[in-house]
């Protein structure tokens, strides 16, 4: 074989050779190829996926939102409305008390003070006795002791559940005790209590009526005898 031959034989191979190589070069640069475009497909499949839930999350925690806030305001509406009928309830309970804002007859009481007379109710009145302009105190006549009686600086002011008001200075008694009074009654002062005394009038028949103080002055008309008795115990009588 010639020298010719034998170089052209070697270019064939050599040849041969690069091609191969650059055949299985780019069969992998496809295979690298393919399986990048497959992962970014993937990523970007769940990237999307989590888009998708997560706008679904935020889509939830609105719903949410505007649930809570339709029922809280519900509730507030319902509060609101339940309070302005509590309201308007209690308006006109304290609207219907008094019969009349101005007083049914202003007396005059025996230190020179003014006795102003509301009418509140069926045999329920109110009176205040006013001296130089101001409010020196006030008597309610109630179911629960009907008459009222009271110690204004030794004056002593019974306020009827007839709407009547008699006043008196002095004659106390101080109890416990027992005390001959005005009309011929007896009356025997117990203390029952710290600032509570008890007052039983007495007649020719026995017991006629009872007072007791609850932590304020109590009065009664004994058939015309006016009786106030003391948070402390001291008892007048007056005809």
């Amino acid at each position: 074989m010639s020298s010719n031959t034998t170089v052209r034989t070697a270019r064939r191979r050599t040849l041969r050779i690069a091609a191969a190589a650059l055949t299985a070069a780019a069969a992998l640069s496809l295979t690298a190829c393919s399986g990048s475009d497959a992962g970014g497909a993937k990523a970007a499949g769940q990237a999307s996926t989590g888009t998708s839930v997560a706008a679904a999350e935020s889509n939830g925690a609105g719903s949410g939102a505007k649930a809570d806030t339709k029922a809280d305001t519900k509730t507030d509406s319902n509060a609101g409305a339940k309070a302005g009928t509590a309201g308007a309830q209690s308006g006109g309970s304290h609207a219907g008390t008094a019969k009349s804002s101005s007083p049914v007859r202003i007396d005059t009481l025996v230190d020179g003070s003014k006795a102003e007379i509301y009418e509140l109710g069926d045999q329920r009145y109110r009176a205040k006795i006013i001296s130089r302009g101001s409010v020196l105190a006030t008597m309610e006549t109630s179911g629960e002791e009907i008459d009222a009686g009271l110690d204004a600086n030794d004056m002593f002011v019974v306020l009827t559940m007839g709407g009547e008001i008699h006043s008196w200075m002095g004659g106390g008694h101080q109890g416990p005790g027992t005390f001959q009074v005005a009309g011929g009654w007896k009356v025997k002062v117990t203390k029952v209590g710290e600032l509570r005394y008890r007052a039983q009038i007495i007649g020719h028949d026995g017991v006629a009526a009872t007072l007791e103080t609850k932590g304020h002055d109590v009065g009664v008309d004994a058939n015309g005898v006016y009786i106030v008795l003391t948070a402390g115990g001291l008892l007048s009588a007056h005809q």
